[in-house]
């Protein structure tokens, strides 16, 4: 598996995305198929590079930020001139899923490369959605 070709241009790492074909598993792909009513075999998603931006949640619209970073040149938003912009921007709906990641992991790939974001790029999300949020400190992992 090649994480960088399964990481998103926007940031989204692919590679831990439980729809992600590597690690989906049969109960999600069910479900998947029914509320999408697509076929099974594809509920599983093969990662923003190779489904050229069509992402299945959207109903295979094509992706604004994956024709943005096309028509820029660039592999990655943090590559851009004009990043960030408003196709990043958090939202309060993206909370639910890793959308307000990407500008955070952008950052991190720019600041640190892309290899040692890969590393960190599990905890990043284990903190994202499983964090304990502290005011000035941001979401930390509890020992329990």
């Amino acid at each position: 598996m090649n994480k960088k070709t399964l990481t998103a241009p926007c940031g989204l790492d692919c590679f831990n995305c439980p729809i992600y074909e590597g690690n989906i598993t049969e109960e999600d792909k069910k479900q998947i198929s029914e509320s999408l009513k697509i076929p099974v075999e594809e509920a599983p998603c093969k990662g923003c590079r190779a489904e050229q931006g069509r992402c299945k949640f959207a109903l295979n619209k094509e992706c604004a930020t994956w024709n943005c970073v096309q028509q820029q040149g660039v592999s990655f938003c943090y590559e851009c001139h004009c990043f960030p912009c408003e196709l990043l921007m958090p939202s309060k709906q993206g909370a639910q899923f890793p959308h307000n990641m990407k500008v955070y992991n952008l950052c991190r790939m720019r600041c640190n490369g892309h290899d040692a974001w890969i590393d960190e790029s599990a905890i990043i999300r284990k903190r994202y959605y499983e964090g304990k949020y502290a005011a000035g400190k941001g979401p930390s992992i509890e020992d329990k």
